[in-house]
């Protein structure tokens, strides 16, 4: 395992590319968290707070594709440093407005965090097709996705933290500012170390790739099992919010959380350094178990314990980085040359979609029937992704488009 790593580290630029990458997205998970502080505080109403996190979300999920089409078809630096400084100015907007508008007039920041959302750096995306470009090897691809993967845990717990510390100590609108600042420096960074390594220039298309990208040989079912895959993954999220809260525990939600995404990077960075094809169906039918083990757990069937939560959390929570760096190197492989970003904007739009339409459900199930519900409803959701991934083909096996 340790000798995987190491080769990793022997990739000139990997190691760069891989930390302005995780700083490149730093702010991703925080800056929904630091809008509904501020529109909260600004309009004192959850439902504005929510709409305004919604329509960036939103935002975010269709824009996706045609941002990774854009770093397909051009020079991906400069798209960076041009559409991260349009996000960060209208974020600054966004942190701004609440200053000069009366509350009534929220749709107007409503509106504005959409556009924000359209204009959300492709840090992810570009990053995933740079290192498909940059690695021929299929084994060391798919520990680099793994790694990126247990990276993108631990921005979910560092981001909210962050922003959370500073809205604390200073307010929302300084919540808000610190996000646009580092969705400019990190993508900035990134857009550096893309330029280092020599990936400014468009990869070549392979004969018959640029037909309709939703025709490509697989995607279509490993999109529907990523919508299926990241939905359950923030209704976790809720129901421990919720149980936490509900037994007078709040700071433990965070304690948790943090369990949680600890687990999956430990069972990330272990499994990244096994050699062959990772079983896609395997792991993810593996995620579905470890949510299925919450449910005797939570209320209403047992009370619920912090350390047995925290237990159950850590050994299932290690299923869920191998599971999505699987998904993330299925996809990568199966993308047609040439349009790797454009691929993994539809797949950042899929989560985006899935966790939009399983979090109401989610919330409805935390009313009638507790955490534990949720947890089951999640663990189905999960399920019908390992389903999917049988349909999910094998790369290399038949043409590209279909």
């Amino acid at each position: 395992m340790l000798g995987t790593y190491r080769r990793l580290f022997t990739i000139p630029g990997l190691p760069r590319l891989l930390s302005w990458s995780l700083l490149g997205r730093l702010h991703f998970p925080g800056t929904p968290l630091a809008m509904t502080f501020l529109v909260a505080g600004w309009t004192g109403s959850y439902v504005a707070s929510g709409v305004v996190a919604g329509g960036y979300s939103v935002g975010m999920a269709v824009g996706g594709p045609a941002r990774g089409r854009s770093a397909d078809r051009g020079d991906p630096v400069r798209l960076l440093l041009v559409i991260s400084a349009v996000y960060a100015a209208g974020l600054a907007a966004v942190a701004l407005l609440p200053e000069v508008l009366p509350a009534r007039l929220w749709p107007v920041v409503a509106v504005l965090a959409f556009a924000v959302g359209l204009a959300q750096p492709p840090v992810i995306q570009i990053g995933r097709a740079a290192f498909a470009r940059l690695i021929v090897d299929s084994d060391t691809r798919q520990s680099v996705y793994t790694v990126e993967a247990t990276m993108q845990e631990s921005t979910w717990v560092v981001g909210p933290v962050l922003v959370a510390a500073v809205v604390g100590a200073v307010d929302a609108r300084a919540g808000v500012l610190l996000c646009a600042g580092l969705a400019f420096v990190g993508p900035a960074g990134f857009a550096y170390a893309l330029h280092r390594v020599g990936l400014r220039a468009p990869a070549e298309r392979a004969g018959g790739a640029g037909g309709p990208l939703l025709r490509a040989r697989g995607l279509r079912p490993a999109l529907m099992m990523s919508l299926c895959m990241f939905a359950p993954l923030a209704a976790v999220d809720m129901a421990i919010v919720a149980w936490s809260r509900d037994s007078g525990l709040p700071a433990v939600a965070g304690v948790l959380v943090a369990v949680w995404s600890a687990g999956s990077a430990v069972g990330g960075l272990v499994m990244g350094g096994r050699p062959g094809e990772a079983r896609l169906g395997l792991r993810t039918l593996l995620m579905a178990l470890g949510l299925v083990a919450l449910i005797p757990v939570l209320p209403p069937v047992t009370p619920g314990s912090p350390w047995l939560i925290g237990v159950v959390l850590a050994v299932g929570g290690a299923a869920v980085a191998p599971a999505l760096a699987a998904n993330n190197h299925r996809i990568g492989e199966l993308a047609p040359a040439g349009r790797t970003a454009e691929v993994f904007g539809w797949v950042m739009a899929a989560s985006t979609l899935g966790s939009s339409l399983y979090l109401p459900v989610a919330g409805w199930l935390l009313d009638h029937g507790g955490p534990a519900a949720t947890a089951a409803g999640s663990a189905v959701i999960a399920g019908t992704a390992a389903a999917l991934s049988q349909a999910v083909p094998v790369p290399g096996r038949g043409p590209v488009l279909a």
